[in-house]
């Protein structure tokens, strides 16, 4: 016997083997339909016995095998079923003759025959035979499987009348010797007397007894048979069938002890019901059956003493094997019996003991095999590797039988099968198809073998014509293997893989095999590698903004507390946190990955996008080239959002040596990201802003779109032309625009910037392409005073500040000045040379289209710097009374600072030319200032003006309220010829309080009049002696209280001119009623009026002072309240007219 059963178990001994073949033509899809019919009859219950009758089916089976079926009668083909296809009744001889020739080939060992014959009518059809069934159709056969049956019944009879023959004991007649096809010429000339060979015979055919008992379901009797067998055998040293009646044993016991079969899922059969009777009896002897009585003690305790145990099982394995092992002849019979006791160690979970029974089968020599039968072999003994759980083992078994497929001696290589068996030994070798596999911790398996299985199956695959699974295969081994590839392995694989995507470009599809199995998709992850996905805010020009809701609207209602724990803890995946920025619809929108390059050499990447979800969105792909080994390297990915909604970014795409790849951040967990989630708001207009001004080539803050940097002088204007240009597709329907002067320690007057907006907006609503311009006027006034340390400089040369004119150039002291300063002082501190800077942000708020309706709206920021240059300084500043009370001179000393000739003018007054560096005085006649009617400005926003509620802010308003209307007064300008150059200059912040208040004018106004005529400092009344002088003092009140009551004293005096005053003049000057005047309370906004009178006896220049009485409410009000006219009359001899 040449031609193994590898699918062979020990329960196949208890089976009667049955032959189903076609006759004829018969289709093959058509035989293996009935086939199947006829398989399904696997054990049939025999009538008027509790026996079972298992049959074991073969659609081929070698004639020599059949030969060995006295040594073992499950090998015997003992029944024959032949389906043929016969459509008239002229074929129905030459197919009854093939039938009966094939019976021949079985012939000497056939029980009986069935001939099915399908598509055959009429006469014939009609008769009634019992070897023969004919049916219209293969469709049309209803009763095959009853068919079968029968048939199987008749075999028992027979198989039955064999058994009652053979184990009947014929004492008188001469037992045959039962032989093996080797055997026969070996026991030519034998003495058949003598006792050695009669005891050869009783114990081969005791053993033969046992297997027909075992195939009648008479389990207990083959026991007993066997046991007889294996005591005469082993008398006359025949071991070839001492180790067939130890098998036999060993199979009865494992059929009594393992009802369910060893075969496994595939091979398993059901135990009948006798048998499960028995299982459950087995560990009760004397089980009593439902009428109380044991049903046959005797049987159960005959089993369970001839049956073997579960260990003993496997020792007579060993030693049966060990006698199949002697004869070169019993090969296959040796290498079944190690299949048998493999599949009985893997039930009992012994594989340790499994692994030696096969390690012995492999080395068992059946001949020469052909290339189909070695397949077999190292297929079976892969799959029994695998039932012990050598899973490795057995995957080297299979990829032996993979590489046996194409052994070069095979005229014809099947590459298919050798890809099936190769793609079965991936789970031996801890290799899986499925790339997510390889990202789940550390590698698991033998790299360097893994890799040449997959090397292999690019191979077989390429070589089935497949270049689609090269490609998938090349890419998972570059893929999952990257880390054990040498830096010549990793060139070589890439460029296998760019030769087969240039014939078969690679993609993200699954492929399924004709199997159905499926190859997932394998993306490159690793080339090049991610490490940090960062969605990137919109440039700050382009920030939507949400429109502020009021307070109770913004308040968030998704919680009532202000601080929840459960909140703050929430364990919430960072890759669907949803960040805080949003992107535009239809804006170009960033995504920036950190990236690097594992490869030794320049890593080329096309096709690179982004992979979204929640909105249509474009991406723009980008293509980028790695240097070899790179560190990270920063790759932005850009993309345009076409609807509003929520989008996350899932992922990028790639295109590396031609393959496709789709990579998920899902996937890819070692890749840190701050969130992929942002919301996209609906469009918006975009505006452009360029200016009349040079842009500045640094701006000085990332927030500002654009910048604008120019030198004024102090006090100087420019104007600044800003043109807004529609680059978007949606309408400006809305603009605002505000400024902020950035923190400085300089004190700026007046405003800085300022603009009219209300031609701008009535351009809107601007269309996409459209452009509007809006005038901003520029305007620098800082602190014009002169600091101490200018003023010390001016006192310690010796130059005078306080007389009415100054012409003294400065340069040269100045000049030497700076050079004679100490090293550590650094130059240009100097306050008068000192250059200023002045910062400003424009800000323009627009919204449009959708977005304006949401709610949306965007901002541009111009950021404007002047460096401001000093111009004129007033470097002291003090007041001479004028010739009228209500008047005064306002004294400037100004300081020009610059390196040209300047001009100050003022209102009425003449120009003043000053060198560079020259210091002179100006006189400025002014009338004094009523600052009670000066009010400060209201401010209209509630927040801001709590913030002004402290007094010294209140006070500081109030002094600039004052000192702008000063300087409206003034009006002093500036210029510069030779630069074309003017400006303003203001004293706001060189006044002080006493020069205020010498500037202000008294609340209480008063008014004398000398006989109703106005008197006051420079003019003189003439009068005549001995005739009275009337005397009128008028007090009007301004103030916002009432004053009073007051007392005047007038008191006459004569100037010598020498610093001489003479009070002394009783005798000269006589008044008329008494000399003090008595003022009652005088209402705000209400005058009196108070007469008296006197007579100047001799003539001269007289003067009256008039005083107020020292009392408490004289004392409670400012001196400068009761500043009156000095009073000069002068007494003529000789009358007016006369005189004049």
């Amino acid at each position: 016997m040449s031609v193994p059963d590898y699918m062979q178990c020990a329960e196949d001994h208890q089976t009667v083997l049955v032959v189903v073949q076609p006759v004829g033509i018969v289709p093959e899809e058509q035989f293996f339909r009935i086939y199947k019919r006829i398989v399904s009859v696997g054990q049939v219950s025999v009538r008027d016995s509790q026996r079972q009758l298992y049959i074991r089916y073969r659609h081929h089976y070698p004639p020599e095998n059949n030969e060995w079926g006295d040594f073992q009668t499950h090998r015997k083909v003992v029944g024959l079923v032949a389906v043929t296809t016969c459509a008239t009744a002229k074929e129905w001889p030459q197919t009854s003759d093939r039938f009966h020739a094939m019976k021949e080939v079985y012939g000497s060992t056939l029980y009986d025959s069935r001939l099915l014959v399908f598509g055959l009518e009429g006469e014939i059809a009609e008769q009634q035979r019992t070897d023969v069934a004919f049916y219209p159709s293969y469709d049309d056969c209803p009763d095959v499987e009853r068919r079968v049956e029968d048939f199987v019944e008749s075999i028992f009879i027979v198989l039955e009348s064999k058994r009652l023959d053979r184990a009947t004991d014929k004492s008188g007649d001469k037992i045959p010797l039962l032989c093996v096809p080797f055997e026969k010429k070996d026991f030519v000339g034998l003495d058949t007397d003598s006792r050695h060979y009669k005891k050869r015979c009783q114990g081969r055919m005791r053993k033969h007894v046992g297997d027909l008992c075992l195939q009648a379901g008479m389990l207990q009797d083959a026991l007993v048979h066997y046991h007889m067998a294996v005591e005469l055998l082993r008398s006359v040293n025949d071991f070839l069938w001492l180790g067939a009646a130890l098998e036999g044993l060993c199979s009865s016991s494992v059929i009594f002890h393992y009802p369910g079969g060893t075969a496994g899922k595939t091979g398993a059969r059901k135990p009948s019901v006798s048998q499960a009777a028995d299982a459950g009896k087995r560990h009760r002897p004397g089980a009593l059956t439902t009428n109380g009585i044991n049903a046959d003690t005797s049987t159960e305790i005959g089993r369970a003493k001839n049956c073997l145990s579960p260990e003993d099982i496997i020792e007579k394995y060993k030693e049966a094997i060990s006698y199949y092992g002697k004869y070169k002849n019993a090969g296959v019979i040796e290498l079944e019996a190690c299949v048998k006791a493999v599949r009985v160690l893997a039930i009992q979970k012994r594989a340790m003991e499994a692994s030696e029974f096969l390690q012995n089968a492999v080395y068992i020599n059946l001949g020469q095999l052909s290339e189909e039968e070695k397949i077999q072999r190292y297929s079976v003994l892969s799959e029994l590797y695998e039932i012990i759980g050598f899973h490795r083992k057995s995957a080297f078994f299979k990829r032996v039988a993979a590489m046996q497929c194409v052994a070069p001696t095979i005229p014809e290589p099947g590459w298919r099968a050798c890809y099936k068996l190769l793609l079965e030994t991936l789970p031996g070798y801890s290799l899986s198809l499925d790339p997510k596999d390889f990202s789940k911790g550390t590698h698991r398996g033998w790299a360097a073998v893994q890799m040449r299985l997959l090397h292999e199956l690019v191979y077989a695959s390429r070589r089935m014509g497949n270049p689609g699974l090269s490609v998938r295969h090349l890419s998972f081994l570059l893929q999952t293997m990257l880390d054990f590839l040498s830096d010549q392995e990793k060139k070589e694989v890439t460029q296998s893989l760019e030769n087969y995507t240039s014939k078969c470009p690679g993609g993200m599809e699954v492929i399924t095999l004709p199997d159905g199995m499926k190859l997932p998709s394998v993306p490159f992850t690793k080339l090049p590698i991610v490490r940090s996905v960062k969605l990137l805010n919109l440039p700050v020009s382009l920030r939507p903004h949400k429109v502020k809701c009021l307070l109770g609207q913004s308040l968030s209602s998704k919680s009532p507390f202000i601080y929840s724990p459960i909140a703050m803890h929430t364990r919430g995946d960072e890759r669907c946190k949803k960040i805080e920025f949003q992107w535009v619809r239809g804006d170009v929108c960033e995504v920036q990955l950190m990236v690097y390059n594992p490869m030794p050499f320049e890593l080329r990447v096309e096709n690179m996008g982004l992979l979204t979800s929640g909105v249509e969105f474009e991406s723009l792909p980008a293509a980028l080239s790695l240097p070899a080994e790179s560190g990270l390297y920063p790759v932005t990915l850009v993309g345009v959002p076409r609807t509003a909604g929520n989008i996350t970014v899932n992922g990028y795409h790639t295109s590396v040596f031609g393959v496709s790849s789709d990579c998920l951040l899902e996937g890819l967990p070692a890749v840190k990201t701050s969130g992929c989630m942002v919301e996209v708001v609906p469009s918006l207009p975009r505006l452009q802003l360029s200016t009349s001004l040079p842009r500045s080539a640094h701006p000085t803050s990332e927030d500002l779109s654009s910048s604008v940097s120019l030198q004024l002088f102090n006090g100087e204007s420019q104007q600044l032309t800003i043109t807004l240009e529609n680059i978007g597709a949606e309408n400006l329907e809305t603009l605002e625009l505000t400024s902020k002067t950035l923190s400085t320690k300089e004190k700026l007057l007046g405003k800085f910037l300022s603009w009219d907006l209300q031609e701008a907006l009535s351009h809107l609503p601007l269309k996409p392409g459209q452009s509007l311009a809006i005038p901003v006027c520029i305007q620098v006034k800082l602190d014009f005073s002169g600091q101490e340390s200018l003023l010390q400089d001016l006192n310690d040369d010796g130059i005078s500040v306080t007389g009415l004119s100054i012409s003294s150039p400065l340069r040269q002291v100045l000049k030497s000045r700076a050079e004679n300063k100490t090293a550590g002082t650094e130059p240009g501190k100097s306050e008068y040379n000192h250059v200023k800077s002045l910062d400003a942000v424009l800000n323009f708020k627009y919204s449009g289209g959708a977005g304006h309706v949401e709610g949306y709206y965007r901002e541009l920021c111009l950021g404007v710097h002047v460096d401001v240059e000093p111009s004129v300084f007033f470097t002291r500043v003090s007041t001479l009374p004028a010739t009228s009370t209500r008047q005064c001179h306002l004294l400037l000393d100004v300081f020009n600072s610059t390196e040209h000739e300047l001009t100050v003018s003022s209102k009425n007054n003449q120009d003043l030319l000053l060198h560079a560096s020259e210091c002179q005085r100006m006189a400025i006649q002014v009338d004094k200032f009523a600052f009670e009617n000066v009010l400060v400005p209201r401010v209209e926003d509630p927040s801001v003006q709590e913030h002004f509620t402290s007094p010294r802010q209140l006070e500081e308003q109030r002094l600039h309220a004052q000192g702008r209307l000063i300087n409206s007064t003034l009006n002093i300008h500036w210029s510069i010829p030779s630069l074309l150059r003017q400006g303003e200059a203001t004293v706001e912040g060189v006044l002080n309080q006493l020069v205020l208040d010498h500037l202000q004018l008294a609340p209480l106004q008063w008014d004398v009049l000398v006989n109703g005529k106005p008197c006051d400092c420079d003019a003189v009344a003439e009068w005549r002696v001995g005739e009275p002088v009337t005397l009128e003092v008028r007090l009007t009140n301004h103030s916002r209280t009432a004053v009073g009551p007051f007392a005047l004293s007038v008191v006459p005096f004569q100037d010598y001119q020498n610093g001489v005053h003479n009070y002394e003049l009783s005798d000269t000057v006589t008044f008329i009623g008494s000399n003090t005047f008595h003022i009652n309370t005088v209402d705000p906004t209400e005058s009196s009026v108070y007469r008296g009178a006197l007579l100047f006896l001799y003539t001269g220049d007289f003067y009256l002072n008039i005083k107020f009485q020292d009392d408490r409410s004289g004392r409670e009000l400012p001196a400068a309240w009761f500043c009156l006219p000095s009073v000069h009359i002068r007494a003529l001899e000789s009358p007016i007219e006369n005189g004049a």
